[in-house]
């Protein structure tokens, strides 16, 4: 097996999502077209946030290596002709607009996208946990017709969710930012 030539490696060890995103995103844009980044990373959850926002922008995801709980991502970056804008998704809600419904006894469908760690060390009462990772495979699980407030940590990984939602035929959906990292209403953990 031939060694891939990387350009520049990005340390995000110990970095939890959004960071290692935010920081491939600008580390991107300082590289020339055809140049691969190598992002190491040790947040589970960066495996498809990396993967994803590569496909929305256009660049090229050219694969993973994991190293002993060290995510190293391979990205190659496009000629500006083939980028695109990232979209955010349009429709959101804040936590105190989510906490607000449950309050008032609304009938919600809450998808928690983050991994099952994070999920088992606190989440929203009875939100449903599908790992972004696997929602494209377990989206068959869902009903179309229901109304999803979808949740992660800071609202990045939950964007793409919904954006993948969206694409699927839901109609309505709700990205809730800023997400868990600033929840500060009741939340339930898992035993173990």
């Amino acid at each position: 097996m031939s060694t891939l030539q990387v350009n520049r490696t990005l340390e995000c060890e110990g970095l939890a999502c959004p960071l290692p995103v935010v920081r491939t995103k600008k580390a991107i844009e300082e590289m020339e077209a055809g140049e691969v980044l190598e992002v190491r990373a040790t947040d589970k959850g960066s495996v498809a946030d990396l993967k994803s926002w590569s496909s929305r922008t256009g660049h090229q995801y050219v694969g993973l290596k994991e190293d002993h709980g060290v995510y190293r991502h391979f990205i190659r970056k496009s000629d500006a002709a083939i980028t695109k804008a990232e979209m955010s998704y349009p429709h959101t809600a804040t936590n105190d607009d989510l906490q607000a419904k449950m309050a008032a006894g609304e009938k919600l469908q809450i998808l928690d996208v983050r991994e099952p760690a994070e999920y088992a060390f606190g989440h929203i009462p009875g939100a449903i946990s599908i790992p972004f990772g696997e929602l494209e495979a377990k989206i068959s699980q869902l009903d179309r017709s229901s109304e999803y407030y979808v949740v992660c940590r800071a609202g990045s990984r939950s964007d793409a969710a919904c954006q993948m939602l969206n694409e699927q035929g839901f109609k309505s959906i709700r990205n809730v930012i800023p997400g868990m990292s600033e929840w500060v209403y009741d939340v339930e953990k898992m035993e173990g």
